[in-house]
């Protein structure tokens, strides 16, 4: 090695056998935001393991761009081969950029602005079934309405509300096996028929059976249907041959796994936000009250509710979704002064950089206004809660679409208001969801009333 080269240094409070295995399963999230006061690169273990955490914004970045061809998606994301050995979040080579190409005209963003009038149709429904003084568990609220968008934009299905339960039980189930084989990868434990075990088993069973449904149905009516489903059973690959039914599974399994978690744990929060500041929800029922005034949301008048996005914006740093993605060497790789050899495991969290004082003022002060055009923005690669680069989410466009038009059609109804006395926190689990968020649905009709009497 190059005598101007050095191995990044190992983080203090390393345990004999455990490594930072303790610190780490204790509290992830503030054990990974203190591995930043340890320099741009750090090291950390887990029992023998080494892992080394890369902490600049700068060789992220680069990491994720100029060398993307230098890694390969890691740990974390083999673990989320549970879903299906080639399914474009998990794929690598050229196997990921054929499949990605096949998918992208469904999330171009002319088509994207189009998928407004499903997810408003999709939506009304269910919060019109909300009640004035319910009590709501807002995480499962809204993973059960993000869910219900996907399925609806992606698959031109609604699943009975037992059934969909089903599902979101079933992708939580494979999320969490997923991020605890990854922190503690104990292979032989993963083969055992433990009662975990036979739960992940079922779990998958449950998904690929739904998706499996879907996939017959589209079969057997092929004329009634223009989604994401019908594109993969029409693709052909290089040679002319259909993808295969179990490359169709895994793709479409993979897509619902990931549009029933991420959003809605970005629009939990957000509402979780607005009922601790009463300004900013009252700045936000004015753009919307301005804007739509009882009319109907559609693609045209997104652009007009810059506030509403700055909202969308600042949820996604705040409580980034994901809070650990990970790369593994492929070749030696050099980030900065050191140089890491082919097979290092690389981590580096979305969750912990959004929060860096050096990047952001008051970091943890939720201020959408951080994002008005006229103040200062942070640097290239120091805001990437989509990723970066050629594996960046392909969906990007149509979770910004998703998450505004789901807080103004919330917005526009309805306040949920705070349950005195319970507190919230943050838990790092595939994505960074609330401990416990529970809301209480105020019409804002009702609201009015009262206000006036």
């Amino acid at each position: 090695m190059p005598a101007d080269l050095h191995l990044p240094p190992i983080a203090p409070g390393r345990r004999p056998l455990f490594g930072h295995a303790i610190p780490l399963l204790r509290d992830r999230l503030a054990f990974l935001q203190n591995l930043r006061a340890f320099g741009p690169i750090v090291r950390i273990t887990i029992g023998p393991k080494s892992l080394t955490v890369v902490n600049s914004s700068e060789l992220i970045q680069e990491m994720l761009t100029s060398k993307s061809h230098q890694v390969s998606k890691g740990l974390l994301f083999e673990k989320l081969k549970l879903f299906g050995k080639d399914a474009l979040p998990v794929a690598e080579g050229s196997r990921h950029l054929t499949r990605r190409r096949l998918m992208q005209p469904a999330f171009h963003r002319e088509r994207v602005s189009g998928y407004v009038k499903t997810m408003r149709e999709t939506v009304e429904p269910v919060i019109a079934n909300w009640c004035d003084g319910d009590t709501l568990d807002l995480k499962t609220e809204m993973q059960l309405m993000a869910q219900g968008v996907v399925m609806s934009v992606a698959f031109s299905s609604t699943p009975e509300h037992q059934r969909a339960r089903a599902i979101l039980a079933s992708v939580d189930t494979v999320f969490k096996a997923a991020i605890r084989r990854a922190l503690l990868p104990v292979p032989v434990l993963e083969r055992l028929p433990t009662r975990r075990n036979r739960q992940i088993t079922h779990a998958g069973g449950v998904l690929h059976q739904a998706v499996a449904d879907i996939i017959t149905d589209h079969r057997t009516n092929p004329d009634a249907y223009d989604d994401v489903v019908s594109l993969l059973l029409a693709a052909r690959d290089e040679t002319g041959a259909a993808l295969p039914d179990d490359e169709i599974l895994s793709e479409v399994t993979g897509l619902l796994a990931a549009g029933s978690e991420t959003t809605a744990v970005v629009l939990a929060w957000l509402f979780h936000e607005l009922g601790r500041h009463p300004d900013l929800e009252q700045r936000l029922h004015h753009e919307l009250d301005t804007v739509l005034g009882g009319r109907t949301l559609t693609a045209a008048r997104l652009p007009q509710l810059p506030f509403t996005r700055r909202l969308v914006t600042e949820t996604l740093r705040l409580y980034s979704p994901a809070w650990l993605v990970t790369r593994q060497a492929i070749e030696p790789l050099q980030l900065g002064n050191v140089t890491v050899p082919a097979g290092t495991d690389l981590l580096w969290s979305p969750y912990t950089l959004h929060r860096d004082a050096e990047l952001y003022p008051d970091p943890q002060r939720f201020d959408p206004d951080r994002w008005l055009p006229e103040r200062p923005q942070p640097p290239k690669g120091a805001f990437i809660p989509f990723g970066s680069g050629k594996r960046q989410c392909m969906g990007d466009a149509f979770a910004w679409t998703e998450a505004i038009s789901v807080t103004a059609l919330i917005a526009s109804r309805w306040r949920l208001r705070p349950i005195p006395g319970t507190s919230t926190r943050p838990i790092g689990e595939i994505t960074v969801h609330p401990s416990s968020l529970r809301m209480t649905a105020e019409s804002r009709q009702t609201a009015t009333t009262r206000k006036a009497a």
